[in-house]
């Protein structure tokens, strides 16, 4: 069997106040052909393992391209245009193939292209014609939409939110894409929208035993695969919002009938975040927290959602109440690294830090700050890769507050980049991560509390009050009942 793989990821924020360019997809760096050789621990993490179960099988993968930008602003039309040529040039020339297997993430939005993975989807179809399998993995905070559906045979996402499970739904997409070539399945897909916005973190009750009971119908009378897109908030788009949808064989009632009732078991649980304490009051509450280190989150600011990542909202509420022992990061500051840089680890110099990007990101802050520790080409584990954080610089103020700035815009996973900097994390009463939920594994186990702070930013988790202009306000929890005629 000859398989196609391309990948092509990133989150978009239409709300962003930056495009994504070619320059942040270099980033990561742009791979043609040989991910899977040039970065099998990074971008190319899912080529090399397709690869590595073809080989297993006795089959073959033809790579094409391999992408990936951290989240921002809509992709530039002609950069996106150009990525999706390059794959569909690679799909011609590696025909006749049996399959083809696309890593995307289904939030991706281009200036243009509302859906790009419908868009890629039905060009690669075009190709292809309707007797090759196209099989498809999503992130779960993708929007699902029918012109997806239509044009692949199989479309899985992930399961966990932190995504700890990109592999496992790998090899589950992969096992379906054999059977359905061997014609021993039929795959058929039916989609429910629950008319809902919101965030779900699979880490904690009832998500977690929800995410099980999905896994249940898996594999029995005739239910292939069971996926819950999230859906992603900050995407201003038609298709935006939480859906279900399952994959049957053969039988796309039982699928239909399975989504659904999916479908209003999650409304049925559905909440509200609570947080209505001002960010200072939840501060001083969890200084005096006895369970310590207590993490917080800074989720307004999550640049693995689109933000800048330089917010200042949290930082300037800690010197307002006078709490020094706590760790914030990652600000990304090219200007204060830079600064740091010329001065030299053990400088002390006034620096202004944050507040540059956008009214979202706060006012700038002047600390008096002494350069503690310069590290360059630092990685960070996240999501199964390494992904680049670039310069880290570590600046501590006066009263002992630390500050880790980064010149790759990128959230906090785990604290293994503090204490490489020499901060001893298990010191501090606060700990400040820029993330929303991916830092959890990593934290988990040190942690005497998690708190998700409600911080203003562009990744705001009001999602009553997100401004759309081009999807349906008729959504929970800004409708009470989006059902009702």
């Amino acid at each position: 069997m000859k398989i196609f793989a391309a990948t092509l990821i990133t989150e978009t924020n239409t709300f962003a106040v930056v495009p994504t360019g070619r320059t942040d997809y270099e980033t990561y760096g742009i791979h043609l052909n040989d991910a899977s050789i040039k970065d099998p621990a990074g971008v190319g993490a899912m080529h090399a393992e397709l690869k590595r179960m073809a080989a297993a099988d006795g089959h073959e993968v033809i790579e094409s391209l391999c992408a990936f930008a951290q989240p921002a602003g809509r992709t530039l039309r002609a950069v996106y245009e150009e990525f999706r040529e390059r794959i569909l040039a690679d799909l011609k020339q590696a025909m006749p193939i049996d399959a083809v297997q696309l890593y995307l993430h289904g939030a991706m939005v281009a200036e243009g292209y509302d859906d790009c993975e419908g868009d890629l989807i039905e060009c690669v179809r075009q190709i292809t014609g309707p007797s090759i399998h196209i099989g498809v993995e999503l992130d779960l905070h993708c929007h699902y939409t029918e012109k997806m559906q239509s044009n692949a045979d199989a479309i899985i996402c992930y399961k966990e939110y932190p995504h700890t499970d990109i592999l496992d739904r790998e090899r589950e997409l992969y096992r379906i894409m054999l059977d359905h070539v061997a014609k021993k399945i039929s795959p058929v897909t039916a989609m429910y929208d629950t008319r809902m916005v919101a965030k779900w973190a699979t880490t904690s009750e009832p998500m977690q035993s929800f995410v099980a009971r999905m896994k249940s119908f898996e594999g029995k009378d005739g239910i292939l695969s069971v996926s819950f897109g999230h859906g992603f908030p900050a995407g201003d788009v038609a298709d935006s919002g939480a859906r279900f949808w399952v994959i049957a064989d053969g039988d796309v009632e039982k699928a239909a009938k399975l989504a659904a009732q999916l479908g209003q078991e999650i409304w049925d649980q559905r909440e509200t975040d609570s947080q209505t304490s001002p960010l200072s009051e939840v501060l001083k509450q969890a200084n005096q927290s006895k369970a310590t280190p207590v993490v917080l989150a800074d989720t307004g600011d999550n640049p693995g959602g689109g933000a800048m990542s330089d917010a200042t909202f949290v930082l300037r509420a800690l010197l307002d109440v006078g709490i020094s022992n706590a760790v914030l990061g990652y600000f990304w500051d090219l200007g204060a690294i830079q600064l740091c840089k010329s001065a030299g680890i053990g400088a002390t110099l006034n620096l202004r830090i944050g507040g540059k990007c956008g009214p979202m990101s706060g006012d700038p802050v002047d600390l008096k700050v002494t350069v503690r520790a310069i590290r360059e080409n630092q990685f960070e584990q996240g999501l199964g890769m390494r992904m680049p954080l670039g310069t880290v610089v570590w600046v501590q103020s006066d009263d002992g507050l630390d500050l880790v700035l980064n010149s790759i815009r990128g959230q906090v996973f785990s604290p293994e980049t503090f204490k490489s900097l020499g901060i001893d994390v298990l010191k501090k009463q606060l700990i400040v991560v820029k993330s929303n939920q991916h830092f959890h594994q990593g934290f988990a186990p040190i942690a005497g509390e998690i708190i998700y702070l409600m911080t203003p930013g562009t990744t705001d988790r009001n999602m009553a009050a997100i401004p759309y202009k081009i999807r349906s306000l008729n959504y929970w929890p800004r409708v009470e009942n989006p059902f009702a005629d």
